[in-house]
C-alpha cells in the first residue's frame, strides 16, 4: 500500500541555494515505512527537458543514499548541473548499484541496493522529481540476495538478477514450487525475480539446475549437495523471442575484496537462457559455457583466462537478429553466439580487450587479462557494441597508473550480417593483439582511455536513446549519438573505488567518439560531473559514489 506524505518544504543547503523538499513514502512488507525525499533546486524548474539519473551512495557514513538528477539537455544553461537529489530512508548503506539498462516512456525506475538486498521503485512522470511507489525488501526474495541488474518489460514490470544465494542456508522453495539448496546470503545459487510496478515480488525463479553442475568448475563455499554456477549478474530480454539471458559472475562473498583468494572454481564461465513465454514461470532452457582463447597460454593464473567471470550480457534488438554477446570481467574478452534461442548456444570469442589497449599501449604490454571489463550494450539499431573497462587492479598485480580504464566501441554489422554462418573467431595469438582476421569480425571504431583515475576506471554506462526535434519535443531513436559512463564499482572491492566522475561522450555515425567537454562539473568547470564535492541539495554530506546511470525525459516532452 502506498502512503503519500507529500509536503512542500523549503530549506537551504550549504551552497545557500533553496531546495524544495517533497517526500513520498511506502510501507514495505517488512512493516517498515520507506521514504524518498526530493530536494529540488530552482534550476530544475521550467520547461521539461532531458535528465541523467545517477544512483549514488556516500563515500563516508553516516549519510543517505540518493538518486541524483542531472540536467542532460545540451542547450540548457544548467547542462551538467545536479538539480535534484532524492534521498531514500530510513536505512543507510544500501550500496546503490544498478537501475535498468534503458528507460522508456512510462517506465518506473528500478534501483537496487546490492548490500541491503532492497529494490526501490520510483514513478518518473514528474521528472525531475521522483515519487517512491514500491519497495522490494529481503523478505520478498527469500531465495535470492544481492540484487544486481534490471530489465523492464512492456507491461512495466521488471526482471532482476539476484546474484547471491538465499537469505538463510538450506532448502528454499521458489514461486513455482521447485526447491533448491543454497549456502546462504551472497553465496549460491542466485535467482531471477519478476518485480511488479509496486515493488512486490510476482515470481522468484530458480536459476540453478535441478541436477547440479560440474563441481570442478562450479565451486561453492561452503560446498553444496548439488554444485551450482548460478550467480546471475547481467540480464537481457527479448520479449519478441520470449527469451531472457543471464550471465554468471562469481560467488560474490568469496570474491570481491582485494585479499580474496583467486579460486578458479569460483570464476564462472556460464550463461543461462530462460524461456519466458509464461512471464511468471520462466523455465531454464539452457546453460552454456564460454571457452578460453589463445591468450590463455600467457596467463600465469587461470583466474584471468578469457572465459573467467562472465559479468555482462547484451542482446541484439532487430527482427531477424537472434545474436547475443557476453563479456568476461576477469578474462577481458567478448564472446558472441548468432542464435541465443538454440537448444545449446555455441559461443565464440570475437574480440579481446588487448586489441583496444594497443591503441594507447602500442607495445602490447597491457592485455585484457584481469582488466575488469564491465558495462556492455548493443545500440538499438544493432550497429554498435559499447564496452566499459575498469582496468587491471590489485589481484592482477599491475599498478593502476599503468592500466587505466577505457571505453571502446565496436562496429558489429558484418558479424550480424553473417547470420548463423559466422566465421569470426579469435583463435590465434596474433588476433589477440590485432583483432580477428576474418572479414566478419567486429571493427574497432573508437577507444577512449579514462586516464584521470585514482583507483579503477569506468564500470557502468547508459546509451542516450532519445532525440529532440525543432519544437523541443523528444522521441526514442534507434541511432545512439551519445552515452554516459560512471567511474565507480563497489566499496571495498578490488580496483572499484574509481574517481566518482560521470562523463558524457558524443558519437558520430561512423562510431567515432569524443568526450563532451560541455558536460562540465558545476563547481570545477572541468569536463565530466564529479561526485566528489562537499555539498549536495540535501546537505553537506561530502563525496559520493555514483554507480548506475540512466537517461530519461520529462513526460510532457516525450512522444
Amino acid at each position: 500500500m502506498i502512503v503519500t506524505a507529500a509536503a512542500l518544504l523549503t530549506g537551504a543547503n550549504a551552497a545557500g541555494s533553496e531546495a524544495v523538499q517533497w517526500t513520498t513514502s511506502f510501507k514495505g512488507s517488512d512493516g517498515t515505512t520507506y521514504t524518498a525525499t526530493n530536494h529540488l533546486l530552482p534550476a530544475s524548474r521550467g520547461e521539461g527537458r532531458q535528465w541523467l539519473l545517477a544512483w549514488s551512495g556516500p563515500a563516508k557514513q553516516p549519510a543517505p543514499d540518493f538518486l541524483a538528477v542531472i540536467d542532460a539537455t545540451p542547450s540548457s544553461r544548467t547542462y551538467g548541473k545536479v538539480v535534484n537529489t532524492v534521498t531514500v530512508g530510513p536505512g543507510m548503506g544500501n550500496e546503490p548499484h544498478h537501475m535498468q539498462y534503458v528507460w522508456h516512456k512510462g517506465d518506473h525506475i528500478y534501483a537496487g541496493g546490492i548490500i541491503s538486498d532492497t529494490t526501490f521503485v520510483f514513478d518518473s512522470k514528474a521528472l525531475p522529481a521522483l515519487r517512491l511507489v514500491g519497495v522490494n525488501t529481503p523478505m520478498d526474495t527469500p531465495c535470492g540476495t544481492l540484487p544486481d541488474a534490471y530489465q523492464t518489460l512492456r507491461d512495466g514490470t521488471a526482471y532482476a538478477t539476484y546474484m547471491g544465494g538465499p537469505n538463510v542456508a538450506g532448502p528454499c522453495t521458489y514461486t513455482n514450487g521447485e526447491v533448491r539448496i543454497g549456502n546462504g546470503a551472497a553465496g549460491s545459487p542466485g535467482d531471477i525475480v519478476l518485480i511488479g510496478k509496486d515493488g512486490r515480488t510476482l515470481a522468484e525463479i530458480p536459476a540453478a539446475t535441478k541436477e547440479g553442475e560440474d563441481p570442478a568448475q562450479c565451486g561453492n563455499v561452503p560446498a553444496l549437495p548439488q554444485s551450482s554456477c548460478a550467480n546471475p549478474h547481467g540480464i537481457a530480454v527479448r520479449e519478441d523471442l520470449n527469451i531472457l539471458v543471464a550471465s554468471d559472475f562469481a560467488e560474490a562473498r568469496n570474491f570481491m575484496t582485494p585479499d580474496s583468494p583467486l579460486r578458479e572454481e569460483l570464476a564462472r564461465q556460464t550463461v543461462r537462457v530462460f524461456d519466458i513465454t509464461n512471464r511468471t514461470n520462466p523455465t531454464l532452457k539452457s546453460v552454456s559455457k564460454v571457452a578460453d582463447g589463445p591468450r590463455s597460454v600467457l596467463e600465469e593464473k587461470a583466474f584471468f583466462k578469457e572465459s573467467r567471470v562472465v559479468m555482462e550480457v547484451a542482446m541484439t534488438n532487430k527482427p531477424g537478429h537472434k545474436g547475443a554477446f557476453v563479456s568476461s570481467m576477469a578474462g577481458g574478452a567478448v564472446f558472441y553466439t548468432p542464435d541465443i534461442t538454440a537448444p545449446a548456444p555455441q559461443w565464440r570469442e570475437v574480440f579481446d580487450d588487448t586489441t583496444a589497449y594497443k591503441r594507447f599501449h602500442p607495445d602490447g604490454s597491457v592485455t585484457g587479462g584481469g582488466d575488469n571489463s564491465s558495462w556492455l550494450a548493443v545500440s538499438p539499431d544493432d550497429r554498435f557494441l559499447f564496452h566499459a573497462v575498469m582496468g587491471q587492479s590489485i589481484p592482477y598485480g599491475e599498478p593502476l597508473d599503468k592500466t587505466t580504464g577505457m571505453i571502446y566501441v565496436l562496429d558489429i554489422r558484418k558479424l550480424l550480417d553473417s547470420g548463423e554462418g559466422v566465421r569470426c573467431s579469435v583463435d590465434e595469438l596474433r588476433e589477440v593483439y590485432a583483432g580477428g582476421s576474418e572479414r566478419d569480425c567486429p571493427e574497432l571504431t573508437a577507444v577512449v582511455p579514462i586516464r584521470d583515475t585514482s583507483d579503477g576506471g569506468p564500470h557502468w554506462g547508459a546509451m542516450d536513446n532519445f532525440e529532440r526535434d525543432h519544437r523541443g519535443m523528444y522521441r526514442e531513436t534507434e541511432h545512439v549519438k551519445r552515452f554516459a559512463v560512471s567511474n565507480y564499482f563497489v566499496a571495498g572491492s578490488f580496483g572499484g573505488g574509481g574517481d566518482h566522475r560521470i562523463c558524457m561522450f558524443d558519437m558520430n555515425r561512423a562510431g567515432k567518439v569524443e568526450l563532451d567537454k560541455k558536460f562540465r562539473d558545476e563547481r570545477t568547470g572541468r569536463p565530466c560531473v564529479s561526485f566528489n564535492r562537499p555539498s549536495w541539495p540535501h546537505g553537506d554530506y561530502g563525496d559520493s559514489q555514483p554507480h548506475g546511470v540512466l537517461f530519461a525525459v520529462s513526460d510532457g516532452k516525450l512522444k
